[in-house]
Formats: C-alpha cells, sequence, structure tokens
C-alpha cells in the first residue's frame, strides 16, 4: 500500500510539476541611478512580480553595443496547473550590474521586442579620480522603512571602531531614484577588525515627481543596498494592464 501511494504521488507531481520554461519577467520598472563613473561598477535595479511561488528569481543577461545595453531577464516558469505553484504575485527588486562602461548616455533596452519591453537612459561621467570610491561609505545591510513616514534608518555595521560616520549626502536623477552615500571618516590609524552595528536616520527629501523611489545606498567595495520607497506626497499611478 505504501508503495502504491508513492508511485501515485510521483505520478502526480511528474504529471503537474512538468519541465519548467524559460520566460521573460513581468517588469515593472527600471531605476538607472545617476553618479556613477567610468571607474565605477555601475547598476541598474528593475522590479516586477512573479506570478506565483514557483517562480526562481529573476536572471538577466546583459550584452553592451557601442552606447545600446540589451538586458533579458527571464525566470523558470512552471505552469499554471501546477497545484504546488499557488497563484500569487511575488514581488522582486533585481540589481542587474553593468560592469565598468565609457564615459557617454546609453540607452538601456530590458527584454526588447517582447511583451514587457523597458527602456530607460543613463548617463557615465569621467571619472576624477583612479579609486572605485572617493569615499569609505558604511556597510549597510538593510533599509529600515515605516509605512508613511519620511525618515527611513540605514542599518548594518562598522568593520572596525576607527570609522564613523562622517555626513550622509545624497543626489537623485530627477526622475525616481535617489543615490544615498553614507560617508565615513577615519579617527584612528589603529584599526583593528571589530564589527560594530550602527543605525542612521535619513530624511527622504520630497524632491522627485515619482509615487514610487528607489532608495540607492552605496556601501563598502563599490556595492550598493537598494530599496522602494513609498512617496505618501505624491500620487501613485493607475496599474497598467498586462
Amino acid at each position: 500500500m505504501k508503495h502504491f501511494i508513492l508511485v501515485a504521488t510521483l505520478f502526480v507531481t511528474g504529471v503537474f510539476a512538468g519541465t519548467p520554461e524559460e520566460r521573460q519577467v513581468p517588469i515593472e520598472h527600471v531605476y538607472a541611478p545617476s553618479g556613477f563613473d567610468d571607474n565605477d561598477n555601475v547598476e541598474i535595479i528593475i522590479t516586477g512580480n512573479l506570478p506565483n511561488l514557483c517562480h526562481k528569481a529573476p536572471s538577466s543577461k546583459v550584452s553592451v553595443y557601442d552606447k545600446t545595453i540589451e538586458i533579458k531577464v527571464t525566470s523558470l516558469y512552471y505552469g499554471d496547473n501546477n497545484p504546488f505553484c499557488p497563484q500569487m504575485s511575488v514581488p522582486f527588486v533585481e540589481k542587474i550590474s553593468l560592469g565598468l562602461l565609457e564615459k557617454g548616455e546609453y540607452e538601456i533596452l530590458v527584454n526588447r521586442d517582447g511583451q514587457f519591453e523597458k527602456t530607460e537612459r543613463i548617463l557615465i561621467s569621467d571619472s576624477l579620480s583612479d579609486d572605485v570610491d572617493m569615499y569609505n561609505y558604511a556597510y549597510v545591510e538593510y533599509v529600515e522603512k515605516e509605512l508613511g513616514s519620511e525618515v527611513v534608518r540605514l542599518k548594518g555595521f562598522h568593520v572596525s571602531d576607527c570609522f564613523i560616520l562622517d555626513r550622509i549626502e545624497y543626489f537623485s536623477n530627477n526622475k525616481d531614484t535617489y543615490s544615498i552615500l553614507p560617508i565615513l571618516k577615519q579617527v584612528s590609524n589603529f584599526c583593528p577588525r571589530k564589527q560594530t552595528p550602527f543605525s542612521y536616520q535619513f530624511r527622504v527629501p520630497n524632491e522627485l515627481p515619482a509615487g514610487k523611489i528607489l532608495l540607492h545606498v552605496r556601501t563598502l567595495n563599490g556595492n550598493s543596498v537598494n530599496s522602494i520607497y513609498i512617496n505618501a506626497n505624491k500620487p501613485m499611478p493607475e496599474p497598467s494592464e498586462q
């Protein structure tokens, strides 16, 4: 009897699960932070929603042709009839590395000629130094937000107690993204490895027209933490039909 149940379970699983297909991901928006130069690892961030819990995290393939960047964003799709894949929307915020780019303006084409095609532009400036970053940034692990509040908290830890926060600078792309720079200063020449937790407040400015704003926080070693902030002072766009 147990053998029969096992065989029946495997048969049902095989019938409904099937072989996953690679399909383009439904993309909601493409964010292009400003402030990158030709010595940076350039990043863009995409948001969207996966249709069920059995989709794997999105994967991306980047191709650069002169001043055009083509990005294919896909995920494994298991089919609507799979009983092990509840139909529910799974939002995602995906960071895509574009690597080093020469200075100039680039056109970004995401899922070109597909149902979910999105376009954006990004400007790369000339670097002022040979260093990847001009400053030491705090190691931010995540952004803590409270619904309806303009104040967010940048949380993480310092790798040594010889660094403290100097200031938090920011700039925008004048559309939908704030680049946030938690800049450190060194207060001692002796820097033993000692993790020290921190929590820094940052008040999100009310300068951009978008209802959903990307907070692009620069961290150590050219990395970033990215979080979507809902701007309560701006009307939200109506959801588009797919």
